[in-house]
């Protein structure tokens, strides 16, 4: 049917297999892509859920550890070792969770950058092998 159109209008010949195999590998590129998300996701959350479990076991041992006793000058001292090791473990859990950020967005996106590269040479072929 295209073929019909393009002798009509006078268009240049279209190799529709090359066209369609273009697509085809384009869907592949953005399943690719979906699956690399899907999977990058999953651990995302698994990481988050260890987190979690992990955050309220520190807070717990945290808790069970502080004994407010001694001095206002020893207490204050504990509650700032308190505050420091329960900051260093949120700073440490949140850079694991965007380091696994980081690396979901970067597969997917590589994914398609590679297609996008790859179809760009693919059409460049194609029109070198017309001009012949």
């Amino acid at each position: 049917m295209f073929a019909d159109m393009g002798k009509q209008f006078n268009l240049p010949k279209i190799d529709y297999d090359v066209l369609l195999d273009t697509h085809r590998k384009n869907i592949e590129a953005l399943q690719k892509s979906a699956l690399a998300l899907s999977q990058d996701g999953r651990a995302l959350l698994t990481r988050q859920q260890e987190v979690l479990a992990d955050v309220m076991r520190q807070s717990r041992e945290l808790i069970a550890e502080f004994k407010p006793q001694g001095s206002p000058a020893e207490i204050a001292g504990k509650q700032a070792e308190l505050a420091r090791r329960a900051f260093e473990a949120v700073a440490e859990n949140t850079r694991d969770i965007v380091e696994l950020v980081q690396k979901s967005g970067g597969e997917a996106s590589s994914v398609i950058m590679d297609r996008v590269r790859e179809s760009i040479a693919e059409a460049r072929a194609a029109l070198e092998a017309k001009k012949t």
